[in-house]
């Protein structure tokens, strides 16, 4: 491969890796500055069709954090992105603020991480540590916590295809439980 030839590649990986590294900050943005309507947030940042979103946990935790364990698919319907944020919201209240994300600079972009998706591979990873207030709808127990987003499936434009949550179960369930 000639030089030329190799710097054109090049130029597009960084060209792909901006952009990945832009439109997951401003979709974490977005979660920050408009949570109250999902639906708005997942047609704007999402792929419009086979989306999805994860957020992984233990299976025992799903009967007091239904959002756990499982993968929601679709912008809306049954078991859809939609409806994570709603059983979500039903669940826990996040408080997040300008602090919440790190600049975008500290989002680790993989350009060339490939994926499978049901409609065929796809190119890039995005993956990004942060921390937030979270407090438990039902008993109004709080705890802070860091949490790691991995946001990958992303269409030619930048559009996310999946976004996996890890964060801390144990927290949330001893927020949701009461005492007796």
């Amino acid at each position: 491969m000639d030089g030329f030839m190799r710097n054109q590649i090049n130029s597009t990986k960084e060209r792909r890796s901006d952009l990945l590294r832009r439109k997951s900050h401003e979709f974490c943005q977005a979660l920050v500055t408009s949570p109250e309507n999902p639906l708005n947030l997942i047609q704007r940042y999402f792929i419009p069709e086979g989306a999805k979103i994860t957020e992984h946990g233990p299976q025992w935790c799903t009967d007091r954090l239904p959002f756990l364990a499982k993968t929601f698919r679709e912008i809306s319907g049954d078991d859809s992105c939609e409806t994570y944020f709603k059983l979500l919201s039903d669940t826990l209240k996040m408080h997040m603020t300008k602090y919440t994300f790190p600049a975008s600079e500290a989002f680790l972009v993989d350009a060339d991480a490939v994926v499978e998706r049901e409609d065929g591979r796809t190119r890039g990873a995005v993956s990004v540590v942060a921390q937030a207030k979270f407090e438990s709808v039902k008993t109004g127990k709080s705890w802070e916590e860091e949490f790691i987003y991995k946001l990958s499936g992303f269409d030619d434009v930048g559009r996310i295809g999946h976004w996996e949550i890890w964060a801390d179960p144990l927290s949330a369930w001893v927020a949701v439980t009461s005492c007796a």
